[in-house]
C-alpha cells in the first residue's frame, strides 16, 4: 500500500503533547499509516513497535548530604528526601522552606562525590573512627562550632584534597558500608514504569583547580554495582585509568557503566584538549577509549552553559548565554582566550573532527546532557522555582553576592547571581526503565536542556522531504527512513544531501518557542573547521532570508519589574525539514538542533520582585531557556 502524505500545517500551531507521543500526530479518521502495513497479523498497529516512543525528563548530576562539599555547608536533606521531591512530593528544604516541582521528574541519578566519602556522614554522626583521629576531631570540633568554623574546615579539607593531593581520611575506613547503603536505597526508589533511580559517583579530579570531573553512571543494580567502589581522584586524576576501572566492573559483572565529562568551561582548556592527560599526542586507541567511555558530557548546569562562546561563535548572535569565562574551577588561573577552544561543547566537536583526519578516529563524538549538579537534594531547574545548588544560596534577599567561587583576585570570582538554574536532560526511550533510560544516553538518544521541558525531535536521511512532516506516523517513518539525535549518516547517495525533519513543542508549563535552528560544523579538504547556523523555523511569520537566517527578533514581553511575562509571542510549537544547501560528500560533518524559547524573566529578577531588591547587575534580567540535542554526524569515508 502506498504511504498516505500529508501536511496539516494547523497541526504545528497545536499546543498538545500529542505532536511528539509515539507516533508525533494525530491519525486522521480513515487514513491507514504504514505502521499498520509493518504490524503483521494484529490489527492494533502498535503492539510490536520496537522504537522509542516517549521522552522522558531527568537529572543526571545531583548530591545530597552525604557528599563533603553539600554535607559540609549546610545541606541536611537525604536521599530519602531528594527522591520525594524528584518524585513530586513538597518537602522541606534545607533552609526550612517549603519547595515542590511543577510536575515529577522521571528519572534522578545520585552522583555523590567518590572522593571523602563518609566525611560528612561521619562528622554528623560524631563517629568515634573519625573522633580518635587527630585532624578528624579538630575537624569535627570546627564543624560544630558555628558557620565560621564550619567554612574553616571545609576550607581546609579543599586544601589537603584539591591542592595537596592527599586524602585527610585515608585509613579512617569512614566510608565503611555506606557505598552499599546508596545503591540499596536507590534500588528502593526505583520503580519500573513509573520512576528510574540511577546509582552513580562523581569522580573530581581537579589538577591545578582545573575541572577535569566526570559523572559515572551506572545501568544496573545493587546485584551488580555492589561488586565495585567509586573510583577516586585520589586513586589517579588522570581519566583513562578510571575508565579502565569501569571496564573491569563490566567484565566481571556483566554490567554497563558510561563516564560523562562535567561542563567544560572551568577546565581552563584541558577538558577537549588535543592530547592525552599527560601532554603526549592522542593515538587512535586512546581516541577509541574516550570515544567508547565518553558517549555524552554536560553542556549545561549550575556553573554556566558551554555549548558556545562569543569568541568562538562571533556570528551568533545567541552565544553568549549564561557564560562563566573568567577563571577555572578553583578561581587560581585567570582564563586565557586561546583555552576557550577546548572548553565548549561547539569547538570540541570541530576538535574531534581535526583529530579524526589526523589519527582516523573522533575522541569527541559525544552527544549532550543537561544537569543541575545541585549540593542541596532539591532538583529545581526553572527560574520561578530556583532553590540554588548550595544550602546557602536557596531563596533568601541576600543571596545574590555571596561566593561560589571565590578568589583572591576579584576579577576571578564568581557569585551567586551567576548562578544558572539549569538544567535536564531527555531521554527517548520505549518505557521508564532503568536499562532504556541508560541506554537511551548510551546511545546519544538524548538531549540537553537549560531548565524547561522543551519537547524535541529530529531525523536525519538522504530520502527526506518536506511531504514527511505530516506523516501520521512521524516517529515510525524517521526510524525507518534515517537516524535519530545520535545516530551516523554516511554512504551519501550520488547527489544528494542530508536532510532533517524537526517537531518541536514547549514545556507545557513555560514559556513559547522563539525558533528552531540547525548547527552545523565541518571540516575541508586542508583541515580547516567551519560553523554556520540555519533557522529552520520561527514564529510570528517571521522570514528567513536567503542566508538561512531570521534576523528579526522574536520580541519580550517580560516586565522587569513585576518580574511576569506572557505567551502572546512565540509559538505552542513548531517543525520544519532542512536540507543541507552546502553539502560535499567529501567532508566529515555534524548537525545539531537549538531550540530557544521566548524570553522571560531570569531568576534574579524574579528574586529582586520577591524580596523588594535591587536587580544584580552581573547577569541580564531577561533569559531565552534553550534546548541542545545530541547531533547527528556525517562521515565521508
Amino acid at each position: 500500500m502506498k504511504r498516505a502524505k500529508f501536511i496539516n500545517k494547523f497541526a504545528v500551531g497545536f499546543a498538545s503533547s500529542a505532536i511528539l507521543a509515539s507516533t508525533s500526530a494525530l491519525a486522521f479518521e480513515g487514513v491507514v499509516s504504514e505502521a499498520t502495513v509493518d504490524a503483521g497479523t494484529d490489527y492494533s498497529p502498535f503492539v510490536d513497535r520496537s522504537y522509542p516512543d516517549q521522552v522522558l525528563f531527568g537529572d543526571l548530576h545531583f548530591h545530597t548530604e552525604i557528599s563533603f562539599d553539600a554535607g559540609l555547608v549546610g545541606t541536611s536533606l537525604n536521599i530519602h528526601d531528594a527522591f520525594r521531591v524528584a518524585r513530586g512530593e513538597r518537602i522541606i528544604s534545607n533552609t526550612g522552606q517549603s519547595v515542590q516541582l511543577v510536575r515529577p521528574l522521571d528519572f534522578l541519578a545520585i552522583t555523590e562525590h567518590a572522593e571523602m566519602l563518609g566525611l560528612s556522614t561521619a562528622i554528623r554522626a560524631a563517629d568515634p573512627r573519625l573522633l580518635a583521629d587527630e585532624w578528624g576531631r579538630l575537624t569535627y570540633e570546627r564543624f560544630n562550632s558555628g558557620q565560621e568554623g564550619r567554612m574553616a574546615a571545609f576550607a581546609d579539607i579543599i586544601e589537603i584534597s584539591t591542592v595537596q593531593g592527599r586524602d585527610p581520611t585515608a585509613g579512617l575506613d569512614l566510608d565503611g558500608d555506606l557505598w552499599q547503603q546508596i545503591i540499596e536505597t536507590i534500588d528502593h526508589y526505583n520503580n519500573p514504569g513509573i520512576f528510574t533511580a540511577i546509582a552513580g559517583y562523581e569522580w573530581t579530579s581537579t589538577p591545578l583547580g582545573n575541572n577535569l570531573h566526570r559523572v559515572v553512571l551506572f545501568g544496573d543494580g545493587a546485584d551488580k554495582t555492589s561488586r565495585t567502589r567509586p573510583f577516586t581522584y585520589f586513586d589517579s586524576e588522570d581519566p583513562e585509568l578510571m575508565w579502565d576501572h569501569l571496564a573491569a566492573y563490566e567484565e566481571e559483572t556483566g554490567g554497563s557503566a558510561i563516564s560523562v565529562p562535567h561542563n567544560g568551561n572551568v577546565s581552563n582548556g584541558i577538558m577537549f584538549a588535543p592530547t592525552k592527560f599527560d601532554g603526549s599526542p592522542m593515538e587512535a586507541d586512546y581516541a577509541a577509549k574516550r570515544a567508547r567511555w565518553e558517549p555524552m558530557h554536560e553542556i549545561t548546569q549550575i556553573k554556566g552553559d558551554e555549548e558556545t562562546h562569543p569568541m568562538l561563535s562571533p556570528d551568533d548572535e545567541f552565544a553568549n548565554f549564561e557564560t562563566w569565562d573568567v577563571a577555572n574551577l578553583a578561581g587560581t588561573a585567570a582564563k586565557e582566550p586561546e583555552m576557550l577552544r577546548y572548553e565548549y561543547a561547539r569547538s570540541a566537536l570541530k576538535v574531534g573532527l581535526e583529530i579524526k583526519r589526523e589519527i582516523g578516529v573522533n575522541p569527541f563524538k559525544s552527544g549532550f546532557t543537561g544537569t543541575t549538579d545541585s549540593h542541596t537534594a532539591l532538583p529545581t531547574t526553572r527560574e520561578d522555582n530556583y532553590f540554588g545548588k548550595y544550602q546557602h544560596t536557596e531563596p533568601s534577599p541576600i543571596r545574590h553576592n555571596l561566593d561560589v567561587i571565590p578568589s583572591d583576585d576579584p576579577a576571578l570570582r564568581i557569585v551567586t547571581a551567576q548562578e544558572s538554574a539549569a538544567g535536564l536532560t531527555a531521554v527517548w526511550a520505549r518505557e521508564n526503565t532503568r536499562e532504556e533510560v541508560h541506554g537511551a544516553i548510551s546511545r546519544k538518544e538524548a538531549y540537553a536542556t537549560t531548565g524547561s521541558r522543551i519537547r524535541v525531535r529530529v531525523f536525519g536521511g538522504w530520502n527526506f522531504d518536506a511531504e514527511d512532516l505530516g506523516v501520521s506516523d512521524f516517529a515510525a517513518h524517521g526510524y525507518r527512513n534515517g537516524v535519530p539525535m545520535g545516530g551516523d549518516l554516511a554512504n551519501a547517495p550520488e547527489g544528494a544531501a542530508p536532510g532533517f525533519l524537526i517537531r518541536a513543542l514547549r514545556d507545557p508549563d513555560g514559556a513559547n518557542l522563539d525558533r528552531v535552528q540547525i548547527i552545523k560544523g565541518w571540516i575541508d579538504g586542508s583541515g580547516e573547521t567551519f560553523e554556520r547556523i540555519y533557522d529552520v523555523a520561527v514564529s510570528g511569520g517571521r522570514e528567513i532570508d536567503t542566508d538561512g537566517r531570521a534576523r528579526e527578533s522574536v520580541g519580550s514581553t517580560v516586565n522587569v519589574e513585576k518580574a511576569t511575562y506572557n505567551n502572546s509571542i512565540g509559538a505552542a510549537a513548531l517543525d520544519g525539514y532542512w536540507q543541507d544547501p552546502d553539502f560535499d560528500p567529501s567532508q566529515n560533518a555534524f548537525y545539531y538542533v537549538r531550540v530557544i524559547e521566548i524570553p522571560k524573566p531570569r531568576w534574579t529578577t524574579i528574586d529582586a520582585a520577591f524580596y523588594d531588591i535591587p536587580l544584580p547587575d552581573s547577569v541580564p534580567a531577561e533569559v531565552q531557556d534553550r534546548a541542545y540535542t545530541s547531533p547527528i554526524w556525517y562521515s565521508s569515508e
